[in-house]
């Protein structure tokens, strides 16, 4: 008995759980076919995002299918939403509403980014069950609510002026500027193609392939102007030599205008079209595979602010042609203006100084730290990146053994007997040595003892038998601070340089490469510390940095910030490094280097009437000591060292290959003028 209850329970027990599972597979069928119209419009839209329009065709119901072909569904919701540069799409499921007919109406909110900002809107789809599974009844009122199978999305572009580049008087250095667009018109050729797109490509200096390739884009229609080059305004000859071709058209266009041409090319840069790879970076900030985008320089640096914004209006119209709706229009807002420090009449009359040279030259107010002139030369002309560059163009400008596309006065360089009064004004600032120390006369060639084998330090000058700071400055005694940077000490030589902008970078628009002394910052032996002391050894330093240091000597020891977008108040002076050595130290080296230019190295550069401080520099560039092949780096930073004149100006130059052409002296002339 107790084993036939026993049984009974067990029986009740299975069937209660067979009953449980049964009600719960029940409930999650149900729960699953509920939640299947929600997971549809997911599965839809997210298609969608990856363009997968076929896919989405397969969700569509047979009504809907007979209603639009694959082919045409794709096209339509291709061209809508590309054409809009629709991206960022989401949906966010509201609720669902059960309609006769076995339709579901699910209910949702649209978020997405097109090339008029942000769209947001309500709308439904409807939903129906066939052969036991849900599809889309699919209209074009899926796409927006009120967008009918008749009516088209428009777009249209007022396109917003990009900024101008001006120097701190107002002139434009980049703007606008008018030229003629060159470009062919198929259907209006002659028979012989060929041979007319080869006349074309040579009168443009640009490939056959570019034209043919331009002429076979999906878009092109027969009567569709394919623009191919822009040629300056004036430009008679070329354009009476193009209009013989059969179908050529010439158009006039605006663009892009560099006035000053090589003299900024290096500082402003250059606009190109955009990459795929540049509009994919930047999605959402409004460029389109039309764009054009700073590629270099200042255009590239300030390119967020001179772009501006284009105005666009994205519109339904009916079958006629009418506008129906502003789906969303935003209004145009031209790129701002960036003012620059620069001086144009500086800046090209350092480019003519030194445009036969390979060569950087900084100009620059000591007291504020206005960058006035920014020039790396050779260079090239920034408008031949506009109109079209050729081949041709481009591989001169790749192979030019002298580098033009090279930006000089970004990169570092050994700074030779400039360097010295930086050794002085470390020794000074921490006391190692006082300024009237007589270091002794050791002749013109020196080293520490034995232990440095052959190697010895060499001079040009003999002064007499008072080697202190002031002659050894004046008259450029590579001994003398090869000793003092012993004297020094290792440790702190390095602490300062680093304390000055060594192995960091330089608070700066432009991003500058960065000085440095020894590899991996540390000094290995006692020659190295020697040859540093001179500006050899190791060290490199850029030349935006070293007129940051020069500015020390007339700032009390502070080295001024230098800067480029124009302020119009300068009194609110910043510094990059304060107290980079005593006034005391800076006031010295100051009427060392005015002592330089009036009797010492530098007297070439004298001036009548002008209180000029200033020191050369000639760097060796060899692989050894006994290296006769190497070449040369010349220096000359000069300064004037009267705090009442009202002409305050700091000039750094390098130029590369002085040897043989003088060394440093080969700079006194050339940087004189910009003080007479």
């Amino acid at each position: 008995m107790k084993n036939k209850k026993k049984i009974i329970g067990i029986i009740v027990t299975v069937l209660i759980v067979i009953i449980i599972c049964i009600t719960v597979f029940i409930f999650m069928q149900k729960k699953n076919e509920e939640n299947k119209p929600q997971e549809l419009l997911k599965e839809y839209f997210s298609l969608l995002s990856n363009q997968e329009y076929s896919k989405m065709y397969n969700l569509l119901t047979e009504n809907s299918k007979k209603a639009i072909s694959e082919e045409d569904f794709i096209t339509r919701n291709k061209n809508i939403y590309e054409g809009i540069d629709a991206t960022n799409i989401n949906v966010e499921f509201i609720q669902k509403e059960e309609k006769d007919n076995n339709v579901v109406q699910v209910v949702y909110n649209t978020n997405l980014d097109t090339a008029g900002g942000t769209v947001n809107f309500k709308n439904t789809m409807p939903v129906k069950k066939e052969n036991k599974e849900f599809k889309i009844e699919w209209t074009s009122n899926l796409i927006f609510p009120n967008l009918n199978s008749t009516d088209k999305v428009r777009i249209s572009n007022v396109e917003a002026e990009r900024g101008k580049i001006l120097d701190r008087n107002d002139v434009v250095l980049a703007g606008k500027g008018s030229a003629q667009s060159v470009g062919l018109v198929p259907g209006k050729m002659s028979e012989n193609k060929e041979e007319d797109i080869k006349k074309v490509a040579d009168l443009l200096q640009i490939d056959t392939d570019t034209i043919t390739k331009q002429l076979s884009a999906s878009y092109v229609k027969d009567d569709t102007f394919v623009p191919l080059k822009t040629i300056e305004d004036n430009d008679v000859s070329l354009e009476n030599s193009l209009l013989e071709i059969p179908g050529i058209k010439i158009t006039r266009t605006f663009k892009r205008e560099y006035p000053y041409k090589e003299a900024t090319s290096h500082l402003v840069g250059y606009i190109q079209s955009i990459t795929s790879e540049e509009l994919e970076n930047n999605q959402g900030k409004g460029y389109t595979q039309n764009s054009l985008i700073g590629k270099s320089g200042l255009e590239k640096i300030y390119e967020d602010k001179l772009k501006g914004t284009n105005g666009t209006e994205i519109y339904i119209t009916d079958s006629e042609g009418n506008k129906k709706e502003t789906i969303i229009k935003q209004e145009v807002k031209n790129g701002e203006d960036i003012k620059l420090t620069i001086d144009v009449n500086l800046q090209q009359k350092a480019y003519e100084q030194f445009k036969e040279d390979k060569s950087a030259t900084v100009i620059m107010n000591p007291k504020t730290g206005e960058i006035l002139a920014l020039v790396s030369t050779p260079t090239f002309d920034s408008n031949d990146f506009i109109k079209g560059m050729s081949n041709e163009k481009w591989k001169q400008l790749n192979e030019d053994e002298n580098n033009p596309l090279y930006n000089r006065f970004k990169a570092c360089y050994a700074p030779g007997s400039t360097f010295k009064p930086v050794i002085a004004g470390i020794g000074l600032t921490n006391n190692k040595f006082d300024k009237d120390e007589n270091f002794g006369y050791v002749g013109l060639s020196w080293q520490k003892d034995s232990s440095w084998g052959d190697y010895k330090v060499t001079t040009m000058t003999n002064y007499g038998d008072t080697v202190n700071l002031r002659n050894a400055l004046v008259y450029s005694d590579n001994i003398y601070f090869a000793r003092a940077a012993l004297k020094i000490g290792t440790d702190t030589i390095e602490k300062e340089l680093n304390k000055i902008g060594f192995n960091q970078d330089v608070p700066f628009e432009i991003g500058l490469e960065k000085s440095s002394f020894a590899e991996n910052g540390k000094i290995a032996s006692e020659i190295q510390l020697a040859d540093t002391g001179y500006g050899q050894a190791k060290v490199l330093v850029n030349p935006v940095l070293m007129a940051s240091i020069y500015s020390s000597f007339v700032n009390e020891g502070n080295m001024i910030k230098p800067y480029l977008e124009y302020k119009e108040n300068t009194d609110n002076v910043q510094y990059f490094v304060k107290e980079a050595f005593s006034k005391e130290a800076s006031e010295e080296i100051k009427e060392d280097l005015v002592e330089a230019v009036e009797v010492g190295t530098a007297k070439g550069a004298k001036i009548d009437g002008v209180k000029l401080a200033g020191k050369t520099g000639t760097a060796e560039i060899k692989n050894s000591k006994d290296d006769t092949e190497g070449t040369e780096l010349g220096w000359f930073n000069a300064f004037i060292a009267d705090e009442e004149s009202d002409k305050q100006l700091l000039v750094v130059s390098m130029v590369e290959d002085v040897k043989d052409r003088g060394g440093s002296h080969y700079l006194l002339s050339k940087v004189k003028t910009f003080f007479e």
